[in-house]
């Protein structure tokens, strides 16, 4: 078989080093905070995000560094590799995957890129089962069949506390802002294959408890149970994140769930006190996460 480097990047949650522990190769997404460049997972962690939000200080994100992919790539070609399979941030929150696609062609390497839909653990599970199905001798387009049914249900859900910071981030615009706390309304977005990527409105509904039910609901019709991965990730709020978990544990019988903080590439422009609820099956075939190591 030829030999493959398995890319990700940052949006995975994990760190550079991380991935490098798991023969895995990765590239931070870029933090402009203030007006300074910073690494996400590298100079950079959740929690400063959460202090810069606290702070109101501005911050954006974007693509890894073009130099950093063609550097990473170049070495890849003069190491012996023969192509790369990438699964990066989704292509409606990033253009990381095509600068990938543009850079391997630059450097003669053959090209292979998943789009999860999403970000996150979702992201972090696809790259680490491509790697484990093709080290067992699966060939490509049947790794990628399995990495679309696990994302073909999954999905991403977001309650969002701070509208304004939405529309200070440009995500939002005034007068819904403005409307959407006049009213009291609670919008429910989510993020998957369906929306291209792209963050949605799902629903709207007027308080926190019930916004969550909403999420419960949504999380039942997908069809998850026991065997599904389900994470929640939260925004500086991990109490409110651990009673959420309970909630859904009790609402679901049978499943487990885990509690991280949510990926700094949708915290910095979701705002303090979001809630998300990441879910999907992987078809009996999970893996576990070292999250203390990240």
């Amino acid at each position: 078989m030829k030999k493959l480097a398995f890319v990700t990047d940052s949006g995975s949650g994990f760190s550079t080093e991380y991935w490098s522990r798991e023969g895995i190769y990765s590239v931070p997404l870029q933090l402009d905070i203030d007006g300074t460049t910073a690494g996400d997972y590298e100079t950079v962690q959740p929690s400063d995000i959460v202090e810069n939000l606290k702070k109101q200080v501005p911050m954006k994100t974007s693509l890894p560094s073009l130099g950093a992919i063609e550097d990473l790539f170049e070495d890849l070609k003069a190491r012996g590799y023969d192509g790369v399979f990438c699964v990066p941030i989704c292509r409606g929150l990033s253009g990381t995957l095509n600068a990938m696609e543009l850079a391997a062609r630059n450097q003669d390497l053959e090209f292979t890129g998943f789009d999860t839909g999403s970000t996150a653990v979702l992201q972090a599970y696809c790259i680490r089962k491509a790697k484990k199905l093709y080290e067992e001798g699966q060939y490509i387009p049947d790794i990628l069949a399995f990495l679309d049914k696990v994302c073909e249900k999954a999905d991403t859900i977001l309650l969002v506390d701070d509208l304004q910071h939405m529309k200070r981030g440009g995500r939002l615009t005034a007068a819904a802002a403005l409307l959407g706390g006049l009213l009291k309304i609670k919008p429910v977005l989510h993020v998957n294959c369906q929306t291209d990527g792209k963050v949605d409105v799902l629903g709207k509904v007027r308080t926190v408890s019930k916004a969550q039910g909403f999420v419960i609901d949504r999380l039942k019709s997908l069809g998850a149970g026991p065997g599904w991965d389900i994470t929640i990730a939260h925004v500086g709020v991990p109490e409110p994140a651990e009673a959420y978990a309970q909630r859904i544990r009790e609402a679901i019988p049978g499943i487990t769930t885990r509690i991280i903080d949510l990926v700094s590439a949708v915290a910095v422009h979701t705002g303090l006190g979001c809630l998300a609820v990441q879910a999907f099956d992987p078809q009996g075939q999970p893996i576990e996460y070292d999250l203390t190591q990240a």
